[in-house]
């Protein structure tokens, strides 16, 4: 008895000398985009993946050859490393998927027209040149490396500048800049607060561009 009780005896914890070390660990990435991104718009790039699902679940139902000559362009999981886009002049493209009412189409592909990426400060931005409503917004890193998060608003009319974001939430716009190809990007912006649920912006630069006063 006295050898099995003395197995039961726990044994003494150890001491802890010195002083407790906290570790912290280093901030993410999307932490910086976070911080200026509002909730609704940080919720609707969080469901990006569910929207690519919905919007061509939509548009294959009567749209499916279209999106098939599309290629690359309407594929969700077709990122490619490095994709900051090289400052200067873009022909830009807009091609929205799935319906967000009833009435709206399931798929609407736009003419081209004219976007310009410059530098501005330590981030880029992406300002469309031309027309009645013309996006502009910054690129910011995120913890994903073949994506930047654009933040940006809507600029309408006869408008010099457009609202800086966040100053009127019906016009904010958020999403992802991914490369898909040699000189060829895409801006797709999730849950747009329009006709469609997922519209497609794309970017191949201009052949000449314009010389600079």
């Amino acid at each position: 008895m006295a050898i099995v009780v003395a197995g039961c005896v726990p044994k003494p914890k150890p001491r802890l000398t010195g002083t407790p070390r906290i570790e912290v660990a280093a901030p993410l990435t999307s932490d910086v985009w976070k911080q200026v991104a509002t909730d609704a718009d940080e919720d609707r790039i969080a469901r990006l993946g569910l929207a690519w699902q919905e919007a061509l679940a939509d548009a294959r139902k009567g749209f499916a050859d279209d999106i098939r000559k599309e290629g690359v362009l309407l594929r969700p999981r077709s990122s490619l490393a490095r994709p900051a886009p090289t400052p200067g002049s873009y022909n830009c493209r807009l091609i929205k998927l799935g319906k967000a009412t009833a009435k709206s189409k399931a798929y609407e592909s736009f003419k081209p027209f004219f976007c310009y990426v410059e530098v501005e400060g330590d981030l880029l931005t992406i300002v469309k040149q031309t027309g009645s409503q013309r996006p502009a917004g910054r690129l910011w890193e995120d913890d994903d490396p073949t994506r930047l998060i654009f933040l940006g608003s809507l600029a309408l009319g006869d408008e010099q500048q457009p609202l800086a974001y966040g100053d009127s939430p019906k016009r904010d716009m958020a999403g992802v800049l991914d490369r898909i190809g040699p000189f060829k990007w895409r801006l797709v912006i999730p849950w747009p607060q329009s006709t469609s649920k997922l519209d497609v912006f794309e970017l191949t630069p201009v052949a000449l561009q314009p010389q600079t006063q």
